[in-house]
């Protein structure tokens, strides 16, 4: 019978969320020890100077004469009963946290053609600690956006893109926050000519589904969505998918196009149509 894959289908996705819910109940991946990690791993430089600052206010540093380890457990990065880091901790603050999970990387390729057999035009790993990957995105998306002066009047003239830089970069924000740290996979930042797409390991996550997406949210990795935020690449849990969709109706880009499957969650974008200014009908 058609019906029986469609009926194997749901009972894998309740499956999946049950078995999710009961890790997060417990604690998530990202906040479990990474037992084969020691606290030798962590940079205190970048902990001190690029995190804790922003996570803590100044008057509480102050304060605070607390070891190096209860300083990181405090904020999930450091497992105590294990004595090491937690997975948070190694994706923030070890130089190569592939050593540990091999997938935590974003592969670039940009290709000639509008599929993956075409020519590979240019091939970038983003990789080190979140915020070094973080970085690099930002610098590989204002290499590769293509932005050109329309007239707005005999006297003056804009500048538009193929694609708005915010929307991409919140869907790339959205797919490192979300995907599965135990998959060995990347998240896959694909170029084409007409159109981008984004893709990472992990399905949609707990209450999340295709029905309610993306008004209602789960979070697979609650403590690196806390150091995204910390780090000042997203302010407001939950929008990201929202202000991506809202930044390119202005700029007359087609709607996103997403694809939902137990064990992956992909993006498309489409590139703008049209000449016609960002904003206009």
């Amino acid at each position: 019978s058609c019906l029986a894959p469609r009926r194997a289908s749901a009972r894998e996705q309740e499956d999946r969320i049950l078995s999710e819910r009961r890790v997060s109940y417990a604690k998530s991946f990202d906040a479990l020890p990474c037992l084969e990690s020691t606290l030798a791993d962590l940079s205190q430089e970048r902990f001190y100077l690029s995190y804790l600052r922003r996570a803590v206010a100044e008057e509480v540093i102050a304060q605070n004469e607390r070891p190096f380890k209860l300083q990181l457990a405090s904020l999930r990065l450091f497992d105590l009963t294990q004595d090491c880091p937690t997975n948070a901790g190694v994706l923030l603050l070890v130089d190569a946290p592939t050593y540990y999970l091999p997938g935590a990387y974003v592969q670039f390729v940009r290709y000639a053609g509008r599929d993956v057999t075409s020519d590979v035009i240019d091939e970038k790993r983003a990789m080190g600690d979140l915020h070094t990957i973080l970085q690099t995105l930002d610098l590989l998306l204002d290499v590769n956006l293509r932005q050109y002066p329309v007239p707005v009047s005999a006297l003056r003239e804009t500048i538009l893109s193929d694609y708005p830089k915010v929307a991409v970069r919140e869907l790339l924000i959205n797919a490192i926050m979300h995907r599965n740290y135990q998959s060995n996979a990347p998240v896959r930042f694909y170029w084409f000519p007409d159109h981008i797409e984004i893709n990472n390991p992990g399905g949609l996550y707990g209450e999340a589904s295709p029905e309610n997406f993306p008004y209602a949210v789960g979070y697979r990795n609650p403590v690196i969505a806390e150091a995204i935020r910390v780090l000042g690449y997203t302010n407001r849990f939950g929008q990201g998918v929202l202000r991506a969709r809202k930044a390119l109706d202005i700029n007359h880009n087609p709607p996103a196009r997403f694809i939902f499957d137990p064990h992956w969650f992909s993006v498309r974008i489409e590139a703008r149509v049209g000449n016609g200014l960002p904003g206009q009908d």
